[in-house]
């Protein structure tokens, strides 16, 4: 079996886990490559990335290139056999692409061709999915166009959010990039043709973070699971003096049928837990907010702080 040598591009916390997994397969990691250095938290102090401090405590090169004919000089001067990539935030030129023997290979959150783009693992969430997965798949020009190499299923749990999913994934795509990466070694290659309706899963923007109580309480529901590691889902209270944006940490759909009254009306407070709101179609159990310049409480404490009650309506 061959000896591969590899170049790893990623920047956030994500990618770590396939980092670390590519260091221990027994093959050479030449280098690491993330995004250069940026300036984090309020006091704006420049921070490297989680994958560039990771790639120091492994003792691997590690780069941050700036441009893209800078990523283009390093990645020549590495030559490379095979390049992995997770989440490393930067479309790489097609004239890079090439100086890689076997060519780049990307970890992608979902089946594609369905969910292309930044967010597979929210947008799977938002949409209602039972089922997504991970994609290996080998990168070209386009945006997650390229052909497969290998895929793995798994379900979408009702009690899932995009904290607890992003995790299953990560595990899932781990042991599938051990796995792909021996077959590349032993020369076992296939690039299959993505096949079946593709769809998109654009950066999520603050607009998609609105919680609009006339619309089904299943997809308001949804919402929350698939923005639970930001932008969160968040509701605008106009109280006579100010307008708070509150957001929602944790919700559920409550069991039984919901009566009526108006989209947006509180219909029943649990003492020390949540508050059930009416919705278009259904009710949403409230459980967890976090009202703007405050901390995360229990939603019948915020009603309560604010003297709301049920038949209020939340607007």
């Amino acid at each position: 079996m061959k000896k591969l040598r590899i170049v790893f591009l990623g920047t956030p916390d994500i990618a770590c886990g396939f980092l670390s997994r590519l260091a221990g397969a027994g093959h050479e990691v030449v280098g690491v490559i993330s995004q250069p250095d940026r300036p984090v938290g309020r006091g704006l102090k420049i921070c490297c990335s989680p994958v560039n401090a990771l790639a120091a405590e492994l003792c691997l090169n590690a780069f941050k290139p700036a441009s893209k004919p800078e990523l283009h000089s390093v990645i020549y001067g590495l030559k490379p056999d095979l390049a992995v990539v997770v989440a490393y935030g930067r479309l790489i030129p097609e004239a890079t692409l090439a100086l890689a023997g076997e060519g780049f290979l990307n970890v992608h959150f979902s089946l594609l061709p369905k969910y292309r783009g930044a967010a597979p693992v929210q947008w799977a969430l938002l949409n209602g999915e039972k089922t997504t997965g991970v994609t290996l798949f080998w990168l070209d020009k386009g945006m997650d166009t390229g052909p497969v190499f290998m895929k793995r299923e798994e379900p979408v749990l009702e009690t899932d959010d995009a904290a607890s999913l992003f995790s299953r994934l990560s595990a899932a795509g781990a042991d599938l990039l051990e796995e792909g990466v021996r077959k590349i070694a032993a020369g076992e290659i296939t690039r299959e043709p993505q096949a079946g309706e593709s769809s998109m899963a654009p950066k999520l923007t603050p607009a998609d973070s609105v919680l609009d109580f006339s619309l089904p309480a299943a997809a308001l529901f949804n919402r929350v699971r698939g923005l639970a590691c930001g932008p969160r889902a968040r509701f605008n209270l106009v109280l006579p003096d100010r307008k708070v944006a509150v957001q929602v940490l944790a919700a559920a759909l409550p069991p039984g049928p919901v009566g009526g009254s108006a989209a947006g009306a509180v219909l029943s407070v649990e003492p020390g837990g949540g508050f059930v709101v009416k919705c278009g179609v259904g009710g949403l159990l409230v459980k967890t907010v976090k009202p703007e310049g405050k901390q995360a409480m229990a939603g019948a404490a915020f009603l309560n702080g604010l003297r709301l009650k049920p038949g209020d309506i939340l607007q």
